[in-house]
């Protein structure tokens, strides 16, 4: 999707998870369970920096495994990240900022991640919407990602 005002891309997924709000919110702030289940199939992730608090900020890379040759937007295997959490309300909502460390201005600007957590019959909603999603990353293989990411949480939080 494309915003009307901004032609900016938006890109989003959404999952029902069998578990709390609390369970979830919980899984997303805490850096040791965040590499388990944040990066889509065929990565891994390690976290420098980890300030889950609003104004704090992050430091993460996502490798990519296997024989496959992936480029990553940061280096031949890796894409680095950096951001600021903007907002935390606890058990309903994550927004922070996304920066790719790449030279490819395709990957540069400032891409705004939103976590939204609600209640289901069936446990919890779970919607990511990305805002601003740089023009280098392709639509298809992010919403391949995003949904991988939402998988791999519903198997950590079930």
């Amino acid at each position: 999707m494309v915003d009307a005002y901004t032609n900016k891309r938006i890109d989003t997924a959404s999952r029902v998870i069998k578990a709390s709000a609390q369970v979830i919110y919980q899984a997303m702030l805490k850096p040791e369970a965040l590499i388990l289940w944040l990066p889509p199939e065929g990565m891994s992730a390690q976290i420098d920096t980890f300030d889950a608090r609003e104004g704090g900020v992050y430091n993460m890379t996502l490798i990519y495994e296997g024989d496959e040759e992936i480029q990553g937007k940061t280096s031949e295997n890796k894409d680095v990240t950096e951001g600021e959490f903007l907002e935390l309300i606890p058990d309903e909502r994550i927004v922070k900022t996304v920066h790719f460390h790449s030279e490819d201005t395709r990957f540069s600007g400032e891409m705004i991640q939103k976590w939204l957590l609600e209640a289901h019959p069936e446990g919890t909603k779970v919607t990511v919407i990305c805002e601003d999603v740089p023009e280098g990353i392709r639509k298809e293989d992010h919403d391949v990602g995003l949904r991988s990411t939402l998988e791999n949480l519903a198997i950590f939080t079930e």
